[in-house]
């Protein structure tokens, strides 16, 4: 018989977060506290097979031990200096990052948004030294998600996010994914910038055709405008390539990236064509913990360990596998299922109903699933998933919606349990 001391002491640890931390997610019933690979596992044994990994963050899983060893490295010696004194791994990371992209420098932020914020600033530097003021306007897509201050916020075309904290800053023109009449419609002069995710994720996975994205070139170029692309999430490896653009041969101006780039810590950058590198000039912008040693040496680590482990055409192999699993269970399950998407370690099973109390339903069985946009499973998963763990993820979804398609899938309360290392 297991012991109910772990269920207490998370009770207890969930019951003090509600007293004292600000409740803007919502949270399951779960504490963790380690894992090893693609797995979390609690103290009594019970392993909870991971498909999100940390919001897309931890693309190397727990505890990979080339990261470890790195980590505790440089713990030993510097974990941070100021930005005005040089260390050896944010050029070195910043030139792999450019031979991958094809751009030309790099600046590092911690989190997506910060990066996000870095893209807008240069946007609207460099249009008002080129062009002054009036030429300050963001094209971006609707239901497009860009991160949560309040320059990313005014240029997430999503009102759910927007909503209690307007007026957001001006002159945001949102048109739809793909369509191409509307975005030529948004263009004028005005215009400084037109930001695109090449493939939403928040946005329910949901990815940019070629023909759109070319002609969103066409039009930056032809309004002195500047082509932002938005990999924070779909990028890294993510779809089984290094960035998503890659495979549209359509280059940017502007590449904010993030997510899995620090090895699971804080690290986010914004990579530029050549003709932006000076633009912002010395004073003008910076992030006081953006591209730190520890953060940019782990950085080098995961580039290192994602080439020697050939983690992108695992990604790409293992992907369509997960693909072929997803859209199965979208024929045997038609009443509940509404379409599988994406592609990569990026996809969506979205569904006809609300999808929180089937990834409440998984927590027992040992899974962890992702929900966007209230009715899809996001799967994000790391990037050491294998066949055998795609296996035992549709093999656990076919059993929790054939439960809710045969009248007993009433939501099954998520156990409370403690993760230990």
């Amino acid at each position: 018989m297991k012991s109910s001391v772990p269920q207490r002491r998370a009770a207890a640890i969930l019951q003090r977060d509600r007293e004292v931390m600000l409740q803007v997610y919502p949270r399951f019933d779960v504490v963790f506290t380690g894992g090893s690979g693609v797995y979390l596992t609690d103290e009594n044994g019970k392993r909870y097979l991971d498909t999100a990994s940390g919001l897309g963050v931890n693309a190397l899983g727990y505890a990979h031990p080339r990261m470890v060893e790195v980590m505790r490295e440089q713990a030993g010696s510097v974990i941070h200096l100021s930005p005005h004194y040089g260390s050896p791994y944010p050029g070195e990371l910043a030139e792999r990052l450019c031979a991958i992209t094809g751009m030309a420098a790099a600046f590092y932020s911690t989190g997506g948004t910060e990066a996000m914020e870095s893209a807008l600033k240069l946007a609207r530097a460099a249009a008002v030294q080129g062009y002054g003021t009036k030429k300050h306007v963001f094209v971006s897509l609707k239901n497009s998600y860009h991160g949560r201050t309040f320059g990313a916020l005014s240029v997430t075309g999503q009102d759910k996010y927007r909503d209690g904290f307007e007026p957001a800053l001006p002159a945001a023109r949102f048109v739809g994914r793909n369509n191409i009449a509307e975005l030529r419609g948004a263009m004028d002069e005005n215009v400084c910038a037109i930001l695109i995710e090449p493939l939403m994720g928040e946005g329910g996975v949901y990815e940019c055709t070629t023909e759109f994205l070319a002609e969103a070139r066409r039009l930056a170029d032809a309004h002195h405008a500047l082509l932002i692309f938005d990999e924070i999430q779909c990028g890294m490896g993510r779809t089984g390539s290094w960035f998503t653009y890659l495979d549209h041969k359509v280059q940017p101006d502007i590449l904010v990236v993030g997510k899995p780039l620090g090895g699971g810590l804080p690290l986010s950058a914004i990579l530029v064509g050549d003709h932006l590198r000076h633009v912002f000039g010395v004073g003008k912008h910076g992030s006081t913990l953006g591209g730190g040693i520890l953060a940019t040496r782990l950085g080098l680590e995961f580039l290192a360990i994602m080439e020697e482990e050939g983690l992108l055409d695992n990604i790409r192999q293992t992907g369509a596998y997960l693909r072929k699993g997803l859209l199965q269970l979208a024929v045997d399950h038609p009443a509940i299922v509404d379409e599988a998407r994406g592609r990569g370690f990026i996809q969506g099973l979205a569904l006809k109903e609300p999808a929180r109390p089937i990834a409440e339903a998984a927590l027992p069985e040992g899974l962890l699933l992702n929900v966007v946009q209230g009715n899809v499973l996001r799967f994000l998963p790391p990037f050491l998933l294998g066949t055998q763990h795609v296996d035992q993820v549709i093999e656990r979804l076919d059993g929790l919606l054939r439960s809710k398609s045969d009248g007993d899938g009433q939501r099954i309360p998520a156990p409370v349990a403690v993760i230990r290392a």
